[in-house]
């Protein structure tokens, strides 16, 4: 069958009703930015690229998991609804062109709900639900010798339509779809003209018509969608079609190719929705919220089953898919363990700098799935929750798995293999193992001087702040990132007061949030401790509390007038506890 070509009015109009998605489809990841990058293209009559659709026999519908499009989706998280083919006519699977089929049917019949900038995750007001606008008086040719590429219509999602003026006339994109006779839009295109302010040039207006017309006939009467349907009904072929059509464009990511193809051969199990279900398992409902993805679980199978930790096609064999669907059950639950483990130290999506960081403690738990060290009370376990927890703060604060991981991956595996038999997690010898590469995983003084430099706020300052504690359990108490010596001291007006003056001045400023100024309390503490001044509260501790938050004892340095050595006499007891935890490891030949 050669190619076909319909307008996009028609083709949205079959989406969920005879277009669906496969289940070995990845879900949508478009961003807003892209979406109005589509719209502007279709409105400047560029070209969108092609479509691949496979049309199933009426006797092959009900063999396959089908999926519908997202209109209203949802950056939380939103996955495709599953659904029936009983009643769908023609029933085609779209196997290229989701992406771009979603984003217009968002723009045009749905919302995208955004997180707003600066706000937490957790923040009910940080989302905002948005729908796709366009200012008909927004010149095109405005921009036209730009250098670079961009938008020249102006498409914008917005929560509510924005107030029009002088200068701006915005049109909801989906309201053109309400016009399905030339006729009707025309009626529709002059009373809105009637409308535009006694104020608007010649000029305006031509911008107006020209902008809405164009608007109505790239939706309605441009065949932009071009499409050709495969109508083989053998799935191995469709499955490789699939794949080699998504080598271009927004590419098919290996993880994305290796759900799809755990998703055509593990049979009677519906690994999509087991997949993402999976997902949002471990990011809503452990110790703390977390945001995993699919790479991330995928990536995981693929070294807790053994298998080459890259990414390669021809790995993807049957042998190796029902590998991992064997081991599934028992990945699952490595993974439980140790992402909870991990939450109980604190770490979370707000703290968690590498994903791939853990991978080596999901595969040690894999093997020892009677190990517990998180609520384990055995010497053991006790010591593995301490050796995981410095071992992984290290590996994050020391960046040792940013960049291409999959070596250090593969090497810190065959370390974990060749120490199997041993119930304490080898963290020395992975250790030793990764410096040959240069992979720096102890603190040397760079890496101490590093380790000095972060300040507060930074995404690094609670996993430094905890790995000065023997404490492991922050992420079950409420804790406070508190300033030793309080922020309110260090106003101008304060300063002054307190004969802090010139450069002296500026030097307290750029101190107060260095890490030597932080320290971590617990939420009732923090509170006691407000802003009173520091040498009164302390007198209130008990006299543990100054070596546990490694205070120098001269009580001269607690007094502000003396901030500076405070901060210096500080650094050497942290660089003290550093050397202490990470000193160089004897080597295992030593050792044994």
């Amino acid at each position: 069958m050669s190619y076909q070509s319909d307008t996009i009015a028609a083709v949205v109009k079959r989406l969920n009703v005879q277009y669906f998605l496969p289940a070995i489809q990845r879900e949508f990841v478009w961003k807003p930015d892209q979406i109005v990058q589509l719209f502007d293209s279709i409105l400047r009559g560029y070209p969108i690229s092609s479509f691949l659709f496979w049309q199933l026999d009426p006797a092959n519908k009900d063999k396959w998991e089908i999926y519908k499009f997202i209109e209203h989706f949802d950056e939380r998280g939103t996955h495709n609804p599953a659904t029936s083919a009983h009643g769908v006519q023609q029933l085609t699977l779209v196997l290229d062109g989701q992406q771009r089929l979603t984003s217009l049917l968002i723009g045009l019949k749905g919302a995208y709900t955004a997180k707003k900038k600066y706000l937490r995750w957790d923040n009910p007001n940080a989302w905002a639900k948005q729908q796709l606008y366009l200012d008909l008086l927004k010149d095109p040719k405005e921009n036209e010798d730009d250098v670079e590429i961009g938008t020249r219509y102006g498409f914008r999602f917005a929560e509510q339509q924005p107030a029009n003026t002088s200068q701006h006339y915005w049109f909801p994109v989906g309201h053109i779809l309400d016009f399905d006779s030339q006729d009707q839009f025309d009626d529709f295109r002059f009373s809105e003209r009637d409308k535009l302010p006694d104020s608007i040039t010649k000029g305006q207006m031509s911008v107006f018509e020209k902008t809405l017309y164009g608007l109505y006939r790239a939706i309605w009467n441009n065949e932009v969608i071009a499409y050709y349907t495969e109508l083989d009904q053998d799935y191995d072929r469709v499955l490789d079609i699939f794949v080699r059509a998504n080598e271009g464009g927004t590419k098919l990511s290996k993880s994305d190719l290796l759900l799809s193809m755990v998703t055509a051969k593990w049979g009677d199990m519906k690994a999509r929705q087991e997949i993402y279900g999976f997902v949002d398992e471990i990011n809503q409902h452990l110790t703390r919220k977390n945001d995993f993805d699919k790479d991330f679980v995928m990536k995981s199978c693929l070294v807790l089953s053994d298998l080459a930790v890259a990414y390669l096609v021809k790995n993807f064999n049957n042998q190796n898919l029902e590998r991992i669907r064997q081991n599934w059950p028992d990945i699952k639950q490595a993974m439980r363990h140790g992402i909870d483990l991990v939450n109980s130290f604190g770490i979370d999506r707000d703290t968690l700098t590498s994903a791939n960081a853990l991978i080596p403690i999901l595969y040690f738990l894999y093997r020892h799935p009677k190990a517990a060290p998180q609520h384990g009370t055995s010497i053991e376990d006790v010591e593995n929750a301490s050796l995981i927890r410095r071992w992984l703060l290290m590996a994050l604060l020391n960046n040792v798995f940013t960049g291409q991981s999959d070596a250090t991956l593969t090497t810190t595996r065959r370390v974990l293999q060749e120490h199997t038999e041993a119930s304490v997690f080898p963290a020395a010898a992975i250790s030793e193992e990764l410096a040959k590469s240069g992979r720096l995983t102890q603190f040397n003084d760079q890496a101490i001087t590093n380790f000095l430099d972060i300040r507060y706020g930074e995404r690094e300052t609670f996993l430094a702040l905890s790995l000065l504690y023997d404490d492991n359990a922050w992420g079950t108490m409420a804790y406070h990132q508190d300033h030793i010596f309080p922020q309110a001291l260090f106003d101008w007006q304060r300063l002054d007061e307190a004969g802090i003056s010139g450069e002296r001045k500026t030097r307290y400023r750029e101190l107060m949030n260095s890490l030597a100024n932080l320290q971590l309390l617990s939420s009732p503490e923090n509170i006691e401790k407000s802003n009173q001044d520091f040498s009164t509260w302390l007198a209130t501790r008990s006299p543990s509390f100054k070596q546990k938050h490694l205070i120098p004892t001269d009580p001269a340095l607690l007094r502000f007038d003396h901030f500076e050595q405070f901060i210096a006499a500080r650094e050497t007891l942290i660089r003290e506890r550093l050397a202490t935890l990470f000193a160089p490891p004897v080597p295992m030949k030593e050792a044994l």
